[in-house]
């Protein structure tokens, strides 16, 4: 049985991020929200684009209005009005300043920006009533970005600011990182579809539910096949159109040591190599990895089936194998955080132990609370809301309340 740590190590080995010439494609911007950029993108544009003013005010040049002062104002003749989005037709020649406002064209000749809590005017003309610095409030052309350089690099999840940013550089379309095809299916004579009526023994499938919904929050695309009863002929051939279709397959359940667990042999049959049949971690323990020989198949996941389990192991492992995939080149490492634990959290030690909550900011700081209830593998209901988990060390059998506990960040806060 693997340690935590070397399944995750053994796991994020196996990826191979998509091909950056292989796995793109082109998409508008306006839906490029989220998307990982596959090439950098460079800009014909400066920014800003030319020399501009940052407030309203006067464009004057600094040599007539150095000395200044409330007792000794400068008198400067007003030659002409500027707009943003208007083009200046005069030049500033000595004695003269132009009326600007925040982000216009800096007027030939002028250099520096007087603003206008530190005017009076007259008519034609103003008053300076305070010496500026030089160049003070002139935003310079190409001082944010020059032309030609790069914008923005390869490997980057696109934000809205980063949308911003191509839209103002004139990137309508993008090239990106297709989304990983993520092939998911639960096992199991027992499981039934939310809108069936339940008999006596059978469970939904909530694992097919809540896994397509955790890998779409990853940005992949789910391909959702359904559930798979416990009979070998149907899941060799459910794994081996998943494998062919899918970079990544999602089984929950059949993995443990049960008459009905199949998973495994069925792997087997297909030319799968197995690196991984348990790790040392709890819930979670049963957990199939595996690899096949033929080229560009899939990385395959066998989850456990209880659906607490189901959660932790992919929240522990898949989520970051899926964030990888997809080419992001930052990011994709599970995040750990040291908080304080408001309740007291209890593990029998023998393996690495996982407790959902949510961490809540209290009086600036950062606090785990333990959800309400049990903790079994099969205990789906206090799983909601869950934004984290405590994890308790092997051989670590209590944390107290207020002591410092480590927590996997698993949504943003």
């Amino acid at each position: 049985m693997l340690s935590v740590n070397d399944a995750e190590a053994i796991i994020l080995n196996l990826v191979q991020p998509l091909d950056a010439q292989r796995d793109i494609e082109v998409v508008d911007l306006l839906i490029a929200d989220n998307r990982i950029l596959a090439t950098p993108v460079t800009s014909s544009l400066d920014f800003p684009h030319w020399d501009n003013s940052a407030m309203d005010g006067y464009a004057v040049r600094y040599e007539d209005v150095q000395h200044a002062s409330a007792e000794q104002p400068v008198i400067l003749e007003i030659i002409e009005e500027i707009p943003a989005g208007y083009q200046p037709k005069s030049t500033i020649q000595p004695g003269q300043a132009a009326r600007i406002f925040t982000g216009a064209v800096i007027p030939t000749g002028a250099d520096t920006i007087v603003i206008q809590e530190r005017t009076r005017r007259e008519e034609n003309r103003v008053f300076i009533l305070a010496a500026p610095q030089p160049q003070e409030f002139i935003r310079h052309k190409a001082s944010f970005y020059r032309a030609g350089t790069q914008l923005l690099s390869a490997g980057i999840r696109l934000n809205p600011a980063d949308i911003a940013v191509l839209a103002a550089a004139q990137c309508p379309q993008l090239n990106v990182y297709r989304r990983p095809r993520v092939a998911i299916f639960s096992t199991g004579d027992e499981l039934v579809t939310p809108d069936q009526t339940l008999q006596s023994g059978q469970i939904v499938d909530s694992n097919q539910y809540a896994l397509a919904a955790l890998v779409k929050e990853s940005g992949a695309e789910p391909l959702l096949l359904g559930i798979i009863k416990d009979e070998p002929n149907a899941l060799q051939e459910a794994i081996a159109y998943a494998i062919a279709n899918a970079d990544i397959v999602i089984s929950s359940g059949g993995v443990s040591v049960g008459d009905y667990d199949y998973v495994d042999q069925i792997l087997e049959s297909l030319g799968a190599k197995i690196h991984i049949r348990a790790v040392g971690m709890k819930p979670g323990k049963p957990l199939t990895v595996a690899t096949f020989s033929t080229q560009n198949s899939a990385l395959y996941f066998g989850l456990p089936g209880n659906p607490a389990a189901v959660l932790v192991t992919f929240w522990r492992f898949v989520q970051p194998a899926i964030k990888k995939l997809s080419g992001v080149t930052e990011g994709w490492k599970p995040i750990f955080v040291k908080v304080r634990s408001r309740d007291e959290l209890r593990s029998d030690g023998k393996r690495e132990t996982y407790l959902w909550g949510k961490l809540y900011l209290i009086d600036g700081v950062y606090e785990f609370h333990k959800a309400c209830g049990s903790h079994s593998s099969g205990n789906l209901i206090n799983l909601a809301q869950t934004n984290a988990l405590a994890v308790l060390p092997i051989g670590k059998t209590l944390i107290s309340s207020e002591e410092k506990v480590q927590v996997l960040q698993i949504s943003n806060l």
